[in-house]
């Protein structure tokens, strides 16, 4: 139906997000104050590819038409309103399950440039 419209519009915040904070992240000391808005580009990434995927699929079994209202469930009142529970359910479900693995992909990696740090430091030992 429309549950990937979620994901979008979370897409869409985060590439505004992104944007705006482009110049200040630029900077070293931004990077350090900022890890996950530096890693951001992951999570557009990923919210995208899942929309785009997902919106290909809803296309190919015939839920999205080119006509309006675009939405073949949104026809009736009673169609429209489970159209919208699973956006509310399933859309809201894989948009947050997408950022909590962004927000895991991002502590691991932090943790693992911290703790390349102080081998680099060595020599390697």
């Amino acid at each position: 139906m429309a549950c990937f419209l979620v994901p979008t519009a979370e897409a869409i915040v985060t590439t505004i997000v992104k944007k705006s904070t482009k110049k200040e992240v630029a900077t070293a000391e931004g990077a350090e104050r900022h890890p996950f808005i530096k890693r951001l580009n992951w999570l557009n990434n990923m919210l995208w590819g899942g929309s785009a995927l997902l919106a290909f699929e809803h296309i190919w079994h015939g839920e999205v038409v080119p006509w309006f209202p675009f939405f073949t469930n949104a026809a009736s009142p009673v169609t429209a309103a489970e159209m919208l529970r699973e956006m509310a359910t399933s859309g809201v479900g894989m948009a947050v399950l997408a950022t909590a693995v962004w927000i895991g992909m991002v502590t691991a990696a932090n943790v693992a440039v911290k703790r390349s740090v102080p081998i680099a430091a060595n020599g390697g030992k």
